[in-house]
Order: structure tokens, then sequence, then C-alpha cells
């Protein structure tokens, strides 16, 4: 499997935990691809034959500094909201698409750019103001 880097163009490369996260020893057998001159990064789906993961499949897109703090900022307003309205994960993802008019197949938190975070962000923050 080849990973491009959105930032710079280059090939990411397969690493361990200890690469991304050197100060959390419960990562280090985790993968991440990374690309090193763009300080980008993305975990990997754990090995699942149920799910046919391999173990290096990216659970979204390589994120720098600036993606990593607007994903964190939407889980951040997101998770506490569908949670506290006792939703399951999929059916918040199924709720978030519909207010965002983008397919369900393609809304998730990990896809999305700075701009889909914001959006999710202004979503959440908005919603029951309109009446």
């Amino acid at each position: 499997m080849n990973v491009t880097c959105p930032y710079c163009k280059r090939d990411a490369e397969l690493v361990r935990g200890c690469k991304v996260y050197p100060h959390r020893p419960d990562l280090a057998h985790k993968k991440y691809w990374r690309c090193v001159p763009c300080d980008a990064y993305v975990g990997c789906h754990p090995r699942s034959k149920r799910h046919g993961h391999n173990g290096d499949e990216p659970m979204g897109r390589l994120a720098n500094v600036e993606l990593r703090r607007a994903k964190q900022r939407a889980h951040a307003v997101f998770d506490p909201f569908w949670k506290s309205r006792d939703m399951k994960r999929t059916e918040a993802y199924a709720w978030l698409a519909e207010q965002m008019g983008v397919s369900a197949a393609n809304c998730h938190i990990g896809m999305f750019d700075v701009d889909g975070c914001r959006a999710v962000v202004a979503v959440v923050e908005n919603y029951g103001r309109e009446a």
C-alpha cells in the first residue's frame, strides 16, 4: 500500500507508534503513516479480518499540526454532542452527513480537512439555534 502526503506529495512511510509518540509506550506497537518533512501522520486500522484490514490501512488522511488541532476541536464538540443524545456513532455520523450535505460514506472527522472540521464545529454549535 502506498500513502501519499497531501502536503508535499511524497510517499509517507509506515512506522510504529514509538516513532510518532516516543513518550507513549502504550502506542508503541500501533502502526502509523508518517511524513517527516511535513510533521504529518495518521494511525492505521488495527488488524481485523472481519473488517478486511491488514493493519496498514490509514484511518483517515495524514494530518499536520493545523489539521490535528482542527480534528481535536471537532471531536471535542461532536463527541459529547452525540453521546449526550444517546446516539450510536454511526447514527451520529449519518446525522452529521445530512447536516453538512455530504454522503454518509464520506462523512468522518478522520477524513476531513481543516475546513471540514470547522464545518463540524459550526453545525454542532448552531444546532437548535434555527427555529
